[in-house]
C-alpha cells in the first residue's frame, strides 16, 4: 500500500507563508496526480490545488494567485507552498495521490490520503 508522509503545517501570522510537503513510498509505478485538501471546521474537505504527472495544475479560486503547487516526479514528493496566508486559510491540509502500484506482481491503481496537518494563520 503506499504511504505518504506530510511535514510543514504549523502556526503563522497572517500575511505569512508557510511550504507543505508531502513524500509518497511503497510499491508505486506512476502517480497520476498529487493533490491538497484541506477541511475547515465544520466544514467539508475541499481541493485547495492539484498538478498532474505533466505538470499541469488546478487551484482553488481562493488560493490562486497565493499558492504554488509542485513536484518531483523522480521522488514522488509534491509542495504546496503557501504565501500571504490568510485566517480563512486556518484547516488541516491533506495530501492525495493516485495512480497505479505493483501489488504481487500485478499494476493496479490506487488512491491514498497523508494523516492531514494543520495549518492556523492567527495574530
Amino acid at each position: 500500500q503506499v504511504q505518504l508522509v506530510e511535514s510543514g503545517g504549523g502556526l503563522v501570522q497572517p500575511g505569512g507563508s508557510l511550504r507543505l510537503s508531502c513524500a509518497a513510498s511503497g510499491s508505486i509505478v506512476a502517480i497520476a496526480v498529487m493533490g491538497w485538501y484541506r477541511q475547515a471546521p465544520g466544514k467539508q474537505r475541499e481541493l485547495v490545488a492539484s498538478i498532474t504527472i505533466g505538470g499541469g495544475t488546478t487551484y482553488d479560486d481562493s488560493v490562486r494567485g497565493r499558492f504554488t503547487i509542485s513536484r518531483d516526479n523522480a521522488k514522488n514528493t509534491v509542495s504546496l507552498q503557501m504565501n500571504t496566508l490568510k485566517p480563512e486559510d486556518t484547516a488541516v491540509y491533506y495530501c492525495h495521490v493516485n495512480g497505479f502500484q505493483t501489488v504481487r506482481l500485478r499494476t493496479e491503481q490506487f488512491a491514498s490520503w497523508g494523516q492531514g496537518t494543520q495549518v492556523t494563520v492567527s495574530s
